[in-house]
């Protein structure tokens, strides 16, 4: 079936069949019924692409990520999708990887897909700050279409950006092994994005504040696998630390592992910290207390004022920081 034969079904112009399926008020109620009555009983599917062209809105949306296999990624655009879904909004997936060639790439491709609205998830597309060139394909973009940046913060017109603080979360959970007794803190990273950036910073602020030297081998960047980490330290006899805080849970857990297979006690002689509280963090033994950056929340509020933006509202805010929290388990004794 087509829209030639729910007209002629219906005895209306097919004018009149694009205004029924479109939602247009200038029909009236008797010829709107008769219409969808057609379309019931035929299960008549409209044209996605021509009635987008009408609207001038595809209502789709474009959705860039870095790798879906990261529990991170995939919980965000879990909930992305779910709450798109709830406004009617369909999705794109496309997934870049960390080069910023293929990012570039990536974001033109999904650009030339006639979304709505761009949303960028994860810290990489917001670089590490130092060079306003490796974004200004994201400002190129805002020039097509409104940009939505979860867990990243940039600044530029049509651009809007949801993330938790991790300068204060990392502070906050630095201080609080501090305040434990903890003089060698290893910080554990797998990236120099921006969200690693400012955990890192905010390390460093905790560990000045309260007078201790920041010394460079304790910073590890490292590949974020499980099994890899655990060697890693295993293989580094010589380095002392007497707790660890990890920018993801995963790398938390390695630590975990690690202290496993020295046969040191966690809490009690290691305390080990992650971040982001996935599932990851109770499902490692001892649960790890980990920092929770709210991501469904965050995810929820971009959707929201993604709505309010295509619906023309102004003054929607561009810089939303949302407070991070320490969830405590039992990998620590604070």
């Amino acid at each position: 079936m087509n829209i030639y034969d729910i007209a002629r079904l219906s005895g209306v112009s097919i004018a009149t069949v694009s205004r029924v399926v479109n939602g247009s008020p200038n029909v009236s109620e008797k010829t709107k019924e008769k219409v969808l009555a057609v379309i019931k009983k035929s299960e008549y599917t409209p044209n996605v692409f021509a009635r987008g062209l009408g609207l001038n809105s595809m209502k789709m949306i474009g959705i860039l990520c870095p790798d879906i296999s990261d529990l991170y990624m995939a919980q965000a655009v879990s909930y992305l999708e779910k709450r798109l879904h709830a406004y009617g909004y369909d999705c794109i997936l496309g997934c870049s990887g960390h080069e910023q060639t293929s990012k570039e790439h990536h974001t033109k491709l999904l650009l030339s897909k006639r979304i709505d609205t761009l949303i960028m998830v994860g810290s990489t597309y917001a670089g590490i700050g130092k060079d306003p060139r490796e974004t200004e394909y994201i400002r190129a973009a805002a020039k097509q279409v409104p940009v939505f940046m979860v867990n990243g913060y940039i600044q530029g017109e049509n651009i809007f950006c949801f993330y938790g603080d991790d300068f204060q979360g990392a502070y906050d959970v630095t201080t609080a092994l501090i305040r434990r007794g903890k003089k060698r803190i290893l910080f554990l990273s797998d990236s120099h994005t921006y969200s690693a950036e400012q955990k890192l910073k905010g390390y460093e602020a905790a560990l000045s504040d309260a007078g201790y030297p920041i010394l460079g081998d304790l910073k590890f960047y490292t590949k974020n696998d499980i099994h890899y980490i655990q060697d890693m330290l295993l293989a580094h006899r010589t380095l002392e630390f007497d707790s660890v805080l990890a920018c993801n849970d995963s790398l938390g857990v390695g630590a975990l592992k690690y202290a496993k297979a020295r046969g040191i006690k966690v809490p009690e002689e290691l305390s080990v910290t992650g971040y982001n509280n996935s599932g990851m963090a109770v499902c490692s033994e001892p649960e790890l207390t980990s920092v929770d950056n709210h991501l469904e929340q965050i995810c929820y509020d971009t959707i929201e004022n993604m709505v309010k933006v295509l619906q023309g509202e102004k003054d929607v805010e561009q810089n939303n920081k949302l407070p991070c929290q320490i969830v405590k388990r039992c990998s620590t004794d604070f």
